[in-house]
């Protein structure tokens, strides 16, 4: 798997930067006595799949976080596509605040899958790897080539060269074509974010370009090699029919993934049961993520991310992902939102 995930454990203990110490098999926050988690609930709050404005999110990283707080999420990582640029400014929010939450360092691989886009969350990688880095930025600079090409084309259908505002939407960060849809409903080309896929973006449409991302199976090791834990994002997105979903699942688990996300908003119990049977027939774990983007009716943080207590969620299969105290080690913590 390259990097070993004991890996992990090892570099929390000696980064600063997350603010952990393990000490006697036990982490502990510095100067904060005992992690929250465990100390104060026996059932932990847990989301493992969130955005800042460094890719198609609204929020700060620090305004993230501290919105985790505010919906009482014990554990948050932040998965930005294909960048990992949010997750130093919400560690020293959430130090110089000292919040009361673990933030897992993580990150979302777009993918190219037999025509389909398809997203891998990495969870747990290390976030300092230049290597890993590096490949990013193979990924960054595909982004870029992409929104220039959307630009060219949209030019071409009435809407005056947008490339430089769309990069200011995306902070320096990745550029989605969601940054197009949000230019494109503040210069009044649409009502919503819908109408602009609709309209312009979608597949045949004035501003649709083709991806070019990296296959499943790159992603995996990309992640890998950075001590992380391959997790398949949001499986029934993709709206494909029982077949392809199942050969999805089982192509990512032969090509060493690792979970795929069982719980997530808006999912119904029949939908994360089917999702976990997939899971159990091809060996992998539960992961859970709201996919939080900014605050909306029907997505929060954390909400809605139980799951029942036959799913194996991948914190019990790779416990040095999240930092708990031993006394809180054999709880059964899976209804989690």
């Amino acid at each position: 798997m390259g990097k070993s995930l004991h890996g992990f454990a090892r570099r929390v203990a000696s980064s600063a930067a997350l603010g952990f110490l393990w000490h006697n098999r036990r982490f502990r926050r510095l100067g904060t006595g005992p992690c929250r988690i465990g100390a104060m609930s026996l059932a932990m709050k847990i989301d493992l799949h969130s955005h800042t404005y460094f890719s198609d999110g609204l929020l700060s990283p620090a305004e993230l976080v501290e919105r985790a707080v505010g919906q009482k999420v014990d554990v948050l990582a932040i998965t930005d596509h294909d960048t990992v640029l949010g997750l130093a400014p919400a560690q020293q929010a959430i130090t110089e605040a000292q919040l009361p939450i673990q933030l897992i360092s993580g990150v979302e691989i777009s993918t190219s899958w037999h025509e389909f886009e398809i997203h891998i969350v990495g969870l747990g990688i290390d976030a300092n790897d230049p290597v890993f880095l590096q490949r990013l930025a193979t990924q960054q600079q595909r982004r870029i080539e992409r929104a220039q090409e959307m630009a060219r084309r949209l030019t071409k259908h009435q809407v005056p060269d947008c490339f430089e505002d769309v990069l200011a939407l995306a902070h320096g960060g990745a550029i989605t074509r969601t940054h197009f849809a949000r230019h494109l409903v503040n210069i009044g080309k649409a009502n919503s974010l819908s109408g602009v896929f609709k309209h312009y973006l979608a597949r045949g449409k004035a501003g649709y370009v083709p991806n070019n991302w990296i296959g499943l199976s790159d992603a995996i090791a990309w992640i890998h090699d950075a001590g992380g834990i391959a997790v398949l994002a949001h499986p029934l997105k993709y709206k494909l029919n029982g077949k392809w979903l199942t050969r999805l699942m089982q192509e990512f688990s032969l090509a060493k993934g690792n979970a795929a996300e069982v719980a997530s908003p808006q999912q119904t119990p029949v939908q994360k049961r089917e999702i976990w049977r997939l899971c159990q027939q091809f060996s992998l774990v539960a992961s859970v993520g709201s996919d939080f983007h900014q605050p909306t009716a029907w997505n929060e943080l954390g909400r809605g991310l139980y799951m029942t207590d036959d799913i194996v969620p991948v914190w019990q299969a790779y416990p040095q992902l999240i930092v708990q105290p031993e006394s809180a080690s054999a709880v059964s913590s899976h209804t989690v939102g």
